[in-house]
């Protein structure tokens, strides 16, 4: 049995992957996928958030043991998880088989402004002076997304979710204090594809091609696609995983 563990970025739950997990296992009785919750998100909202990358990386190790289920895992994660997958990997190359990065950057591999593109910036500030919690996340999917069809339909279940999971102002700092504070290793741990979108407005799709030219692995980008890349186009991500394991 292979074991998928798919972690998501800053603030987001399990609940924000949608369809993608069943799409990622989907006609494959050998593959279980597993969403992992990182401490001060979604269900996990009461406890506070690790201030380092590697805090976050062994409570998702804790959890894994927890449940019973042992390595080796495969690691998909996007963002600030695609972090906490790298240090999972880097710490423990035993437990991890393979990992599939997206959307994501690291510190010393790629400047401040690409790693948080200056339109974000402004769309945090909107965030914070924001009190409607509709608008707020109607700024966050037009940052993330560059899927027009179901936009109303995906604002109203983000919405429900923040509104029934908050995510403490004070975590959301701590996590970001991680992200900003990780440094990733110089060298690939572990079997790795990286994936970006180009159309991704809150991290430049160069910080992806500059990990993987630094790490020497694959690495593929989606024509249109927006920060969220499996929101966005869970197929496509399918497909290329697939492709590079063959």
């Amino acid at each position: 049995m292979t074991t998928w563990i798919l972690l998501r970025g800053l603030t987001r739950e399990t609940r924000h992957w949608h369809a993608f997990p069943q799409l990622l296992g989907q006609d494959r009785p050998d593959v279980q996928v597993l969403p992992l919750e990182l401490p001060g998100n979604g269900a996990l909202n009461g406890l506070a958030s690790p201030t380092s990358i590697q805090g976050m990386a062994t409570h998702c190790r804790q959890e894994m043991m927890r449940l019973g289920l042992p390595p080796p895992y495969r690691l998909l994660a996007m963002s600030m998880g695609a972090m906490v997958a790298t240090a999972w990997a880097a710490d423990h190359p035993d437990e991890v088989e393979a990992c599939v990065l997206i959307n994501t950057s690291f510190g010393a591999f790629s400047p401040l402004h690409r790693r948080f593109r200056p339109r974000a910036w402004r769309v945090l500030f909107q965030y914070l002076f924001t009190q409607s919690m509709e608008l707020r996340e109607s700024l966050i999917f037009d940052l993330t997304s560059r899927c027009v069809a179901p936009r109303p339909t995906v604002i109203s279940e983000w919405t429900a979710i923040r509104t029934s999971r908050p995510v403490s102002t004070w975590n959301a700092l701590r996590q970001l204090v991680a992200a900003a504070r990780y440094r990733a290793p110089e060298q690939s741990p572990v079997p790795t594809l990286v994936l970006a979108s180009a159309g991704d407005r809150l991290v430049h799709p160069g910080c992806s091609m500059e990990i993987a030219r630094r790490w020497q692995c694959a690495c593929r980008v989606h024509p249109t696609a927006g920060h969220d890349l499996p929101l966005d186009d869970g197929p496509w991500v399918v497909e290329q995983v697939a492709e590079w394991l063959a």
